[in-house]
């Protein structure tokens, strides 16, 4: 079972290239963790990432999401959701960026929570 201690190490697997944001992050904020916000940051990188058409992370990012998705512990179930499904949709929107062009990206699992996401936000929960 994954932990949240353990998210965000395993994202910075993922994602090599969110190295110096996390670490410019990191001192910003210290030594607190606050998952939510630090997920929250990895999903603006993926959207920067995006908007620069460097896609090569991609597969072992959305891997990861949904191995969270799976694997995680309740807490950290909620976090792929809410703090990074959720965290995508909002930073592209908000970036005049479409959210659903990352849905070719998705696992089954993740992309389930996806759609509940867009269920609830346009009023069918």
């Amino acid at each position: 079972m994954i932990i949240k201690e353990q998210v965000m190490p395993l994202l910075l697997e993922a994602c090599p290239s969110f190295a110096e944001r996390w670490k410019e992050h990191r001192a910003f904020y210290g030594d607190e963790q606050l998952l939510y916000i630090d997920v929250g940051e990895f999903a603006g990188h993926l959207i920067d990432l995006y908007k620069q058409n460097q896609k090569q992370e991609f597969s072992a990012i959305f891997s990861t999401i949904e191995k969270l998705h799976i694997e995680g512990d309740d807490y950290v179930k909620e976090v792929a959701t809410i703090g990074f499904l959720e965290g995508v949709q909002n930073i592209a929107g908000n970036s005049g960026l479409d959210p659903e062009v990352f849905v070719e990206y998705l696992k089954p699992e993740s992309i389930k929570w996806w759609k509940k996401l867009n269920d609830f936000w346009n009023g069918k929960t």
